[in-house]
């Protein structure tokens, strides 16, 4: 699988989410190389979770935004990142629980899930947030 490149295509315009979604992308190509190279387990859950903490404060920061300047859409964005967290965190518990591997299919949802975010709720977030901020 080939890393994710963060492009302006997946820029939202307000800097601090722009940064929290480079990061988010960075973690998540560790994430694919850790499982390509069969690093070691501990390693991958270390990776897993660190992406999983760092989505769960990104999404606590987006909603912080989103309350400060008024955001109409909060409840079905606030949603969407908790099913978000949830998908992850089952993913995350098959592996660490049950022993099971990261197949290339939950790598690939994870890629949609984190782009797919970004694409869809998170620019209209941005455009909100440009014209208020």
């Amino acid at each position: 699988m080939k890393d994710l490149v963060w492009d302006k295509l997946l820029s939202v315009q307000v800097g601090e989410i722009d940064d929290d979604h480079r990061r988010l992308v960075d973690l998540f190509n560790m994430l694919c190389h850790a499982v390509a190279d069969e690093e070691e387990r501990l390693y991958i859950e270390a990776v897993l979770d660190e992406l999983i903490s760092c989505t769960v404060w990104h999404f606590r920061h987006e909603e912080r935004l989103m309350l400060k300047y008024g955001y109409s859409d909060f409840w079905e964005h606030r949603n969407e990142h908790q099913e978000l967290i949830e998908s992850a965190k089952a993913l995350q518990q098959a592996f660490v629980q049950q022993g099971k591997s990261l197949t290339d299919e939950e790598i690939e949802f994870l890629e949609h899930w984190l782009t797919g975010h970004i694409l869809t709720s998170d620019m209209q977030l941005g455009v909100f947030l440009c014209m208020k901020m």
